[in-house]
């Protein structure tokens, strides 16, 4: 892989909105509360972890198109623009050219979920305002409106490790030279139907909903390096989701003690000798596919970016396509 740094990383999580919110719940290393969440029909509920409101009101929220957003896009935005920083502004005046890549499993799935409720109970009453919320692309393309940003913007729809290809992606961009920077979120919103399919592909999750980003570019000015993302490999092709996270580690460092590993709790067995410190996002603030993918990348990146670690290892068993893992080191070259 070329070489690329993370220039920011960005994160809203039920610890908070913020990377310190995420970092302290993980050093507190107690799994945070679970709220009981209605599942309609049913006499028992769903177990989740939801995102608390925000302490003071963002100003992004105010921009015209962010005031009917949904709670993806807003959750996007936020942990976009955290990762951002400042340079948030040269995208806004055309100074830098900013690639945008938005991974998600279940997309906007609470308006989805409205729109469709509407058309069933009426629809000629079905509220237009709605639909445009129930696209997929709608939080990349909100996004980038807000920066006034016209370069490339895709969004990625898959599981858990779509977040990764995320990453692989914006560093081909960067390579190809067709952004200065991308901005990579993995972003899943908290619903019932999507927490009743977490609750079928793991039942031992509590579901949760959030936003992860990391800031990519090729300028080496940063305290952390894209080393690797490994080839994806798919559940379909090798024997079990069990033998796709052993291939993971076979394209991946063995590992030293001061190396962090980052893991999504899936198929422990194949990192057990695993010879550093070990942290898993997931059981801690809850599971909610490309969202904790990017969490662990987050705190990967936190960790190593603070000088606590010289290199984090991420694994990643998505929930029902394929696995896939990547390494955050501290780059050969000292921030000027």
């Amino acid at each position: 892989m070329s070489k690329v740094f993370i220039h920011g990383i960005g994160a809203v999580s039920p610890a908070g909105w913020g990377v310190a919110a995420l970092r302290a719940a993980l050093e507190k290393n107690t799994p945070l509360p679970v709220h009981l969440l209605a599942r309609p029909g049913w006499v028992s509920q769903l177990r989740v972890r939801p995102v608390p409101p925000p302490e003071v009101r963002w100003e992004f929220l105010a921009h015209p198109r962010m005031r009917r957003a949904g709670v993806l896009a807003q959750h996007t935005a936020a942990a976009a623009l955290e990762a951002l920083g400042p340079e948030a502004g040269l995208v806004r005046t055309g100074a830098l050219r900013l690639g945008v890549i938005v991974c998600t499993l279940a997309g906007s799935v609470t308006y989805s979920r409205r729109f469709y409720e509407e058309v069933l109970h009426e629809p000629a009453t079905a509220s237009p305002l709605i639909f445009p919320e129930t696209v997929f692309n709608a939080p990349a393309s909100h996004l980038a409106a807000y920066l006034n940003s016209p370069a490339i913007n895709y969004t990625l729809g898959g599981d858990d490790g779509t977040f990764l290809q995320g990453l692989a992606l914006a560093a081909d961009w960067l390579a190809q030279g067709r952004v200065d920077g991308c901005v990579v979120v993995g972003a899943e919103e908290l619903d019932w139907i999507a927490a009743d399919a977490a609750r079928l592909a793991r039942r031992s999750w509590v579901y949760a909903g959030g936003a992860g980003a990391l800031y990519l570019k090729t300028r080496p000015a940063a305290r952390v390096e894209l080393s690797v993302v490994t080839d994806p490999f798919s559940y379909a092709k090798l024997p079990g989701r069990a033998g796709a996270v052993r291939q993971v580690r076979s394209q991946l460092e063995p590992g030293v003690p001061d190396e962090l590993l980052c893991d999504c709790g899936a198929e422990s067995s194949a990192w057990h000798d695993w010879p550093g410190a070990r942290v898993t996002p997931a059981l801690i603030l809850g599971g909610a596919f490309n969202a904790s993918a990017a969490w662990q990348c987050v705190a990967a990146c936190d960790q190593v970016g603070n000088g606590r670690f010289t290199s984090a290892c991420v694994s990643v068993a998505g929930a029902n396509q394929q696995a896939i893992g990547g390494r955050f080191v501290r780059p050969e070259i000292s921030p000027s």
